[in-house]
């Protein structure tokens, strides 16, 4: 099967429904190539900042969207030691909205394309996967894929990979990649909740283990943090032990640790930090952990992802709905993103080396650091960490026009 279209997206995550959404509220005819069959893919990024509510918000559809099931985070607490400590309080952010909406990303997802498919031009193709450029000379005019049905060639005046940390799509256009590594992997599994249990999200911290707990209503989403690569020795001692390491951690928990059956009940992150020196070249732009693999330090990854479309979308919008972006409109978007993808990666490089490795290797009891303990004194300072978790270091804010519906895509 081969189509033409104007703008065709790798990847149905966030950057990419988004940023699909946005070009076709635009007026932009949009393919958007989803290899999965549907959303429903768990231990997926959960968390929907502030900054993206207020995204909701200037679309007009926040009300329906809070409409669907989520729990709200307006503080994050934790536990360091014997010492109960308040990281963030979302009370003053300069939003609307001023929690973090927690939601599986296959809700978020869902609803994102429910809004998209209400404009002619967009189109997405669920069991579609983009696996290869196709090129004209120096310029990336298309994307050759797999369906269930055969082989499917898409035609576009440009191709935005938003396909994951494990792109293919910046694979094949050899963009070099920056590499920063990480001291941890991460655990993620379920443990029913209780009425009495805590109400926010709940981070644990003793001698030698990180223990995050986020409050899905039921049960408890769980992040294990574990030493980088450290995963085969912690399965080689079973899975008793990784249950009797989590009791410790929260005695509260009990008997509701054995819940942990088998393997088969937890899911490895490995945690990969990493960005492109060059995010763009003629007909091809990647966005979202296709650019930059964020570390899992406060949730931002999917903010991230989603300011980076709302920027594409508002720089490309125009040149989009006239014809091909100039290599010039795609480098103002990576100028864009580029600062706050640095800022906010220098910021979870260094809590990962000055807390996270030091817990992990630590023997004895820790502390809280000064700066914690100084945002327990003067509670004011809370405000700085709600701020660059929830809002970011650079928002972005809905400018793409509403434009006159593009003609539909020419499928032969």
């Amino acid at each position: 099967m081969h189509i033409d279209t104007r703008c065709c997206i790798v990847g149905g995550g966030p950057a990419g429904m988004m940023l699909g959404l946005l070009l076709a509220r635009a007026g932009v005819d949009v393919v958007v190539l989803e290899k999965h069959a549907d959303f429903l893919r768990d231990f997926r990024g959960d968390t929907v900042h502030p900054s993206t509510l207020e995204v909701m918000r200037e679309l007009g559809v926040l009300d329906a969207f809070l409409q669907r099931p989520h729990q709200e985070v307006r503080e994050l607490r934790g536990r360091i030691g014997a010492s109960k400590v308040t990281m963030a309080n979302f009370a003053h952010v300069p939003t609307h909205c001023k929690f973090i909406a927690l939601m599986p990303q296959w809700d978020f997802l869902d609803f994102i394309a429910g809004c998209a498919h209400r404009f002619p031009g967009f189109h997405l193709l669920m069991q579609a996967e983009g696996r290869e450029l196709i090129r004209s000379g120096e310029r990336v005019v298309g994307v050759r894929g797999q369906t269930p049905g055969g082989p499917i060639d898409v035609q576009a005046s440009l191709v935005i990979a938003a396909d994951g940390r494990h792109s293919v799509m910046r694979a094949a256009a050899q963009f070099p990649v920056e590499t920063f590594g990480a001291p941890m992997d991460v655990l993620w599994l379920r443990i029913s909740r209780h009425a009495d249990d805590p109400d926010d999200a709940f981070g644990q911290i003793d001698a030698g283990r990180m223990l995050v707990m986020l409050n899905r209503g039921d049960y408890w989403q769980c992040a294990v943090v574990i030493p980088k690569g450290g995963y085969d020795e912690i399965r080689a001692a079973g899975i008793e032990a990784l249950r009797t390491r989590i009791r410790e951690t929260s005695t509260w928990l009990g008997d509701r640790v054995e819940e942990i059956r088998t393997w088969d009940d937890v899911s490895l992150l490995t945690v990969t930090v990493d960005r492109l020196q060059r995010w763009y070249c003629a007909g091809l732009l990647c966005i979202g952990d296709a650019a930059h693999a964020m570390s899992p330090i406060g949730g931002v990854g999917i903010n991230l992802a989603i300011q980076d479309a709302v920027a594409a979308a508002n720089i490309l919008a125009p040149d989009l709905v006239r014809g091909a972006p100039s290599l010039g409109s795609l480098a103002r978007v990576e100028a864009r993103r580029m600062w706050p993808t640095r800022a906010t990666q220098w910021m979870q490089l260094l809590i990962q080396q000055r807390v996270i490795a030091p817990t992990l290797a630590a023997k004895t009891q820790p502390r809280a650091p000064f700066a914690v303990r100084m945002l327990q004194h003067f509670k004011w300072l809370q405000r700085v960490p709600a701020y660059l978790i929830g809002v970011g270091v650079q928002a972005e804010h809905v400018r793409s026009p509403i434009g006159a519906s593009s003609p539909g895509v020419e499928a032969r």
